[in-house]
């Protein structure tokens, strides 16, 4: 189950091809419109799919106030359907957000409410792909078995292989599991799926997985055209920081730690989900160095 779905990331589908990408584009069109008309409804008229949908439309770009503000319209859609696993499941990505970016008044509350949500969400959404690979990343991020969890974004994919996102976060996944390779390949299947996705988190991921391989200037170009297409997003600024530093212009890295101190406090992350001693390694002792700490 855990064994990653070559035949659908290596050019090899057994399903028609044309199908599935023709799939992977209208899917996210049809989202996209559903969430402008959750939108333009009067807010006294919000059922929990409305509120779930309007939650979607509000999180992207991911900015500190717009992840507030969609978890506050999750926990309203939760509120109404306990049971709704799509809102569990985003709810649980909000809080990792708000940990992971430095933007959570508690942390540790936040970091076990994620958990929690996400456990939640695959008690009732158990053959939801978005639930499965939501919940996947969340699990995996705070370090549940990184083995069971490429298991559950696998099924996700079994379910729908023209989920862009799902290959997406199954990218994620596998760069935590220090797979870098098959973390481009995954995000690459992604961006032809969705070929209009914003290409921030995309290209974010990409120059994390080419840091991992310690090809820190192409890295350092993917993490730059990220910033430049989400320029709130922490997580590029701390990538690009510690790139700069393993490639030696400290000047240039401390100017991009100062770019990441006026978006969060949290300069040096608090969880560290790299599976991989050596990754772990390789990006605190950069980032350290970036940031003037003792390495």
């Amino acid at each position: 189950m855990g064994q990653p779905l070559r035949w659908l990331a290596g050019g090899h589908l057994r399903a028609d091809k044309v199908a599935v990408s023709v799939a992977g584009v209208i899917e996210p069109a049809l989202q996209a419109a559903e969430m402008c008309r959750s939108v333009a409804r009067p807010t006294t008229d919000l059922g929990a799919y409305d509120l779930y949908l309007r939650a979607l439309a509000t999180f992207f770009p991911v900015t500190k106030e717009r992840v507030f503000e969609a978890l506050g319209l999750l926990e309203q859609a939760i509120a109404i359907d306990r049971h709704y696993g799509p809102a569990l499941s985003w709810a649980a990505l909000c809080h990792l957000h708000l940990v992971r970016d430095g933007w959570a008044a508690d942390p540790d509350t936040s970091r076990r409410k994620a958990c929690d949500l996400a456990r939640q969400a695959l008690e009732v959404g158990e053959n939801d792909p978005g639930v499965l690979a939501n919940a996947a990343y969340v699990l995996a991020y705070f370090g549940e078995d990184i083995g069971a969890m490429i298991g559950l974004v696998d099924r996700a994919l079994a379910l729908n292989p023209s989920y862009a996102r799902g290959w997406y976060l199954s990218g994620i996944i596998r760069m935590l599991a220090g797979q870098p390779d098959f973390a481009i390949e995954h995000v690459e299947t992604s961006l032809r799926l969705s070929p209009r996705e914003r290409m921030g988190q995309p290209l974010l991921l990409m120059g994390a997985a080419y840091f991992f391989k310690r090809q820190f200037h192409e890295a350092a170009a993917k993490l730059l055209l990220s910033i430049q297409d989400h320029p709130g997003f922490p997580n590029s600024y701390r990538g690009l920081a510690a790139c700069y530093a393993h490639m030696g212009p400290l000047d240039e890295a401390r100017a991009i730690v100062a770019r990441l101190r006026a978006i969060t406090p949290l300069v040096m992350p608090s969880v560290l989900p790299w599976r991989n001693p050596e990754d772990r390694e390789l990006f605190l002792s950069g980032l350290r160095l970036a940031a003037g700490e003792p390495t």
